[in-house]
């Protein structure tokens, strides 16, 4: 059945996760012996500034000119979001493709997506298709921006032949539900005249049925996971269009409209799928899956970390450093720092978090890491962000040092 899942118990050679037991790590104690201070790097992307990859080179770099002893373990961070596929292939062996399909409004897009697990497992990115950093800020458009793209994708991949499709819901420019990929799969959305509905969540308020006859013929065949980067239900304070719409460009009419707008899809497509977990990621896409593809929805960032072993690397580390754009209450939602901080908590590592800014609202979890460098409060005019980064890493190594 469809549902939301975890990763926790799942892999020891039985299951639909099997093929992460080998990355698994039992060791519940730090090792015994250690040879020279070692750091953990495990940024994940600074939203419209760097990719997770960005970050770590930035930040290892100005680690490295202030403490050239240290043993750095550098470790890009996905959870769903932008990075996933690359994060993926870096801790399992696989093979990238590449295919132009519909951006976000509908320009085309070069997107990669990856078979992993010798062609069993795909992995699609949405945020490569349907992303809020394929758009400058001017051109967001919350209302009509549609997941059509990661569609295209997801077609892709169930035509390669694989048994699994994983989906990477994070980093989107949309709040349509997910009907835009669904309508790429064959979904038809119609209003009460039969008429499909144009692209992009404002459409949403005049579903009336959904005609799901010509869908893919291997979407009943596969094991379908949606990998979420929040746990955010579909409505309300901390749903898709309330908390994420004004990022993606939407106004305060827009927000509640897309609200009404996918609660009324919600009436229509079910509405108890609407409160699980992460049914509101990548704008309500966590939902549609949910509702009409029969997927199972797991933490994006526990995927990414078992593949990456980030449980025996945290265990290895003196110091574990993470970093994001801004740090706030979506932080601790999902998010994979806020994941890692939450792991290396478990075993008794520090965690510092370098971010661009911190937003100070209710629901900020202050105490989730042990320090917090805010670049924005460091950084000379001017600074692009991987030198500001850089040398708010130098500057942290070389106050450690000195203290010790």
């Amino acid at each position: 059945m469809p549902g939301v899942g975890t990763l926790a118990g799942e892999g020891r050679g039985t299951g639909p996760l099997a093929f992460w037991s080998s990355l698994d790590t039992s060791e519940t104690a730090k090792p015994s012996i250690v040879i020279s201070p070692r750091w953990l790097v495990a940024p994940q992307e600074f939203k419209g500034t760097l990719t997770a990859a960005e970050a770590a080179e930035a930040m290892a770099k100005g680690l490295r000119e202030s403490s050239p002893e240290v043993v750095l373990d550098v470790a890009p961070l996905a959870d769903g979001g932008p990075g996933t596929v690359e994060a993926l292939l870096a801790g399992l062996r696989g093979e990238r493709h590449s295919r132009v399909v519909r951006g976000p409004l509908g320009a085309p897009v070069e997107a990669h997506w990856a078979l992993v697990e010798n062609g069993r497992t795909a992995v699609v990115e949405m945020a490569a298709a349907s992303g809020l950093s394929l758009l400058p800020p001017e051109s967001r458009d919350a209302p009509h921006a549609s997941t059509y793209g990661t569609g295209e994708l997801m077609r892709a991949a169930l035509e390669s032949g694989c048994e699994r499709l994983i989906v990477g819901l994070g980093g989107s420019a949309t709040t349509d539900a997910g009907t835009g990929a669904l309508s790429a799969l064959g979904f038809r959305f119609l209003d009460a005249a039969g008429q499909p509905l144009p692209p992009g969540g404002a459409a949403l308020a005049r579903l009336a049925t959904v005609d799901a006859s010509g869908r893919h013929p291997r979407l009943g065949t596969v094991e379908l996971l949606g990998a979420t980067d929040v746990t955010s239900p579909l409505l309300g304070p901390d749903g898709a269009a309330r908390l994420f719409g004004p990022q993606k460009g939407a106004d305060a009419a827009e927000v509640e409209a897309l609200e009404a707008a996918l609660a009324h899809a919600a009436g229509v497509l079910g509405e108890t799928s609407a409160g699980w977990p992460g049914a509101g990621a990548a704008g309500g896409f966590g939902f549609g899956l949910l509702a009409l593809a029969g997927a199972r929805l797991v933490p994006g960032y526990e995927l990414v970390s078992r593949a990456l072993g980030l449980e025996r690397r945290v265990l290895m580390a003196d110091v574990v450093l993470t970093g994001e754009g801004r740090f706030d209450r979506q932080t601790s939602l999902g998010k994979g720092p806020g994941g890692i901080a939450r792991l290396a908590r478990e075993h008794g590592t520090p965690v510092v978090l370098f971010t661009g800014q911190v937003r100070r609202d209710e629901g900020l979890e202050l105490d989730l890491f042990h320090e917090v460098v805010e670049l924005a409060t460091q950084a000379r005019p001017g600074e692009d962000a991987a030198t500001a980064l850089c040398e708010a890493a130098a500057r942290w190594a070389a106050q450690r040092l000195k203290a010790r």
